[in-house]
């Protein structure tokens, strides 16, 4: 995932390692941000983001921006991220954080607690819009495991006939 922050005149995006959806309804996800993180100053004092989901077509852009730190290259390199990984941003409908335009679907949140930042770093976010583009159906999305390590997004299985509503 690539979280996306804006604040003033200042906006940044950052590889997250971990999120967790949290709930559906109204729909929540968790995610730690270290807090030396640019993006955690940003999105603490906005209390947004959008987490971007990107595909496999985006990994060079991913590590790169991963491996970037949003501090230094607005310090000294007086352009940002957006630009150094020829990301496109697009303005978002509910939050100030733009979208990336090259990412399969963007989900444009606003802190909902923030009871455990200052702890555990642990944000959680309420998704306030989600944008999900149309084809493919179903993409190679790309997911940071760790550790320079990430996963594809795999064969997909259905149990719909199986499913009962309430239950999972």
């Amino acid at each position: 995932m690539l979280a996306t922050s804006a604040h003033d005149d200042e906006r940044n995006i950052m590889t997250m390692g971990w999120h967790t959806v949290m709930d559906f309804t109204p729909s929540l996800i968790g995610c730690v941000i270290a807090g030396g993180n640019h993006s955690f100053g940003l999105i603490r004092r906005s209390k947004e983001c959008v987490i971007n989901l990107p595909t496999t077509a985006l990994t060079d852009q991913v590590v790169g921006v991963g491996n970037t730190s949003g501090a230094e290259i607005e310090k000294f390199e007086k352009f940002e991220k957006f630009e150094k990984f020829k990301l496109t941003p697009h303005k978002a409908q509910e939050v100030n954080a733009p979208l990336i335009a090259e990412c399969r679907a963007s989900f444009e949140c606003r802190l909902a607690d923030g009871s455990l930042i200052s702890k555990y770093n642990f944000f959680i976010f309420e998704v306030v819009k989600a944008h999900v583009a149309g084809s493919p159906k179903h993409p190679a999305t790309l997911h940071y495991t760790g550790d320079g390590g990430f996963m594809v997004s795999g064969k997909i299985l259905s149990r719909r006939s199986q499913f009962r509503p309430g239950m999972l």
